[in-house]
């Protein structure tokens, strides 16, 4: 059975959702994009993925700044604005009568091609932006019972090839990472950068506890997580000594706590790593008193946006 920082409750809803298409409202087994798509074609393509919280999207302007960033770094004009963009998600979430626990994916790509090939300048339309919003909340036992980890062979690339802050549609390395750890027997795979360091996980970012200090990586070869930074931020306020730093499997090996975040699970206790064991309680100490002050950090997001 499938386990993983992704696991989500059945949700029998989601059979009849609407998903939009360039603003286009389609039932879920209709939803269809062109195979001259660039995303389709050559991974042509950036995303977003986010919660839904008591009708808020939480931290909303963090995820759009993300979002902008990709679109310059990748030379694409999403020709919207954020507000265009947010009426076009509030449109999926009020057709599907959603307020509460829906995850929402966003993947706009360059446009349709005449012919198959990389070059943007055969492209023939606008952005293709497509919109999902499911009904999905993060399976407590994932939570419960935590992740593994199995360290992989393949790394994070370098900036000046594909930028790992990039939340792009070219996510082939990150399959063939978890692939590996899968083939270990773990959940996740944890991911080394280029010169050996404790980067990233393949869809969540890695944090370390030890001696009651919280270590991640440095952010160059990582995802820009919006979790990872709201986990740091709330260190900062609340006085916990954080640390993004380079550190290595030795100091993994020897961690007092581990744990993986992202948008849709939140923090996530790790277990073991390359089977070595982490911890003997789930959550650790520090993960949990993390979790609550994240939790915390969602729910000022909600208020305040409902003020």
């Amino acid at each position: 059975m499938t386990h993983g920082t992704h696991n989500a409750i059945a949700d029998p809803r989601n059979e009849n959702v609407l998903i939009s298409i360039n603003g286009e409202l389609f039932p879920r087994n209709e939803a269809k994009i062109s195979v001259f798509d660039s995303g389709y074609l050559v991974g042509d393509g950036i995303w977003e993925g986010l919660r839904l919280h008591h009708g808020v999207l939480v931290f909303w302007d963090e995820h759009m700044d993300r979002l902008w960033q990709g679109a310059a770094s990748v030379g694409m004009d999403l020709k919207m604005t954020r507000q265009d963009l947010y009426k076009a998600v509030k449109k999926v979430l009020d057709a599907n009568d959603m307020e509460d626990g829906v995850h929402v994916r966003i993947m706009i790509t360059r446009g349709i091609k005449k012919t198959p090939s990389q070059d943007p300048r055969l492209t023939i339309s606008g952005p293709n932006v497509v919109i999902i919003a499911e009904h999905k909340k993060a399976d407590p036992t994932t939570r419960d019972k935590g992740v593994k980890l199995f360290t992989s062979t393949i790394r994070r690339g370098s900036p000046d090839y594909l930028d790992p802050r990039l939340n792009c549609h070219s996510k082939l390395h990150e399959v063939q990472a978890l692939i590996q750890a899968l083939e270990a027997g773990a959940d996740e795979a944890l991911m080394l950068d280029i010169h050996g360091f404790v980067s990233t996980c393949n869809a969540t970012n890695f944090f370390m506890v030890k001696n009651g200090e919280v270590w991640t990586s440095t952010g160059q070869y990582c995802m820009n997580g919006i979790t990872r930074g709201k986990v740091i931020e709330v260190c900062e306020k609340n006085n916990i000594t954080v640390f993004e730093k380079n550190f290595s499997l030795f100091d993994v090996y020897g961690a007092d706590e581990a744990f993986v975040t992202g948008s849709f699970g939140g923090l996530t206790p790790v277990t073991e790593v390359d089977g070595r064991k982490i911890s003997d309680s789930v959550p650790g100490t520090m993960t949990g008193l993390l979790q609550n002050l994240y939790e915390g950090a969602i729910k000022e997001d909600v208020d305040h946006a409902s003020v």
